[in-house]
């Protein structure tokens, strides 16, 4: 790679050198100039620009680009591994150097389920934010559980319900989700309500996909016995809420959150089915990559969760 001088490196007509850097990691990291834009909150022909500035101060090309792909060049590989390791010890530096008096400021990007993200997760997300007002937030909401590849993404970390399978990624157990069994009461109208376990197997079933499929466990609130039972739903689905709004039409009996169901229990449109039985409760992570180093943006959110969210799950669920 060529040596710029310090005085073309530095010289202050020239954008910041770091933003630079910045925005070339992000591009080769998010795998188009389009998504680095997305991620960076700004335009494609910003990252362009800035990508033709750092070529420039360097001397060199750093990207191949062609109409749907990027290629790193031999000195984009060095400038990448390079910028990369800069930055990390830039973040450490400016950390120890300011402490922790300066304000976290910055954009968080955090996913989160649906229900979760729309509901309980919104009163403590309210919180930070107006406990750190230069930070903003984007907050995305998925079901999916599947790996993600956070870096490319540029996702800072993730609410997930249930086990976390990643090996490469830091969990957080905030709080578990107690789980029970519902149905409508139109759907019992012509039919006794359950008594035991046996008497779901001619009931009409609701399945979420992302838990449950054709097999369904179900413990004693004693512990135990545990019980498997097979079931052939009529609906499948892979969101809470819409399980919630097809087990409240009468469409079938089905497991869900009790912090949600319990709302609708309340107001008499569903009711708990065999109240002496309850499925294993999920547990519920703050997961992310693990690093060198963390943003403070993204540290204070940690221990907000940390300290919030277990109060926040007793109290819907109570």
């Amino acid at each position: 790679m060529a040596n710029p001088s310090s005085e073309s490196f530095f010289s202050t007509n020239t954008p910041d050198r770091l933003e630079l850097l910045k925005t070339f990691v992000r591009i080769v990291e998010s795998g188009s100039l389009s998504a680095a834009a997305s991620q960076l909150n700004t335009t494609q022909p910003t990252i362009s620009r800035r990508l033709k500035t750092l070529e420039q101060v360097f001397g060199v090309r750093l990207l191949h680009r062609s109409t749907h792909h990027l290629r790193l060049s031999e000195a984009g590989e060095r400038c990448y591994a390079g910028a990369k390791q800069f930055l990390e010890q830039w973040s450490i530096f400016e950390a120890d150097l300011t402490g922790v008096d300066r304000e976290p400021e910055g954009l968080l990007r955090i996913i989160a389920p649906h229900a979760f993200g729309q509901d309980l997760m919104i009163e403590p997300l309210a919180e930070f934010m107006r406990l750190h007002p230069k930070v903003t937030v984007e907050w995305l909401l998925h079901d999916d559980r599947s790996i993600r590849d956070f870096i490319a993404e540029g996702i800072d970390c993730a609410i997930q319900v249930g086990e976390v399978l990643d090996p490469a990624m830091v969990r957080i157990r905030l709080a578990e989700i107690p789980r029970i069994l519902v149905g409508s009461p139109t759907l019992f109208a012509d039919r006794p309500l359950p008594q035991h376990p046996d008497d779901l197997k001619t009931l009409p079933w609701l399945a979420l996909q992302t838990f449950y499929r054709t097999q369904i466990t179900l413990r004693h609130i004693t512990g135990h016995p545990h019980l498997q039972q097979s079931i052939a739903p009529v609906f499948s689905t892979d969101s809470l809420y819409a399980l919630r709004s097809a087990a409240v039409t009468g469409l079938g009996i089905g497991i869900g959150s009790s912090w949600l169901m319990n709302q609708d229990i309340a107001a008499g449109q569903l009711v708990q089915l065999l109240p002496e039985w309850e499925a294993d409760p999920l547990p519920v992570y703050l997961v992310y990559p693990y690093a060198k180093y963390y943003p403070a943006k993204l540290r204070l959110f940690i221990d907000l969760m940390r300290k919030n969210m277990p109060a926040i799950i007793r109290s819907a669920t109570c």
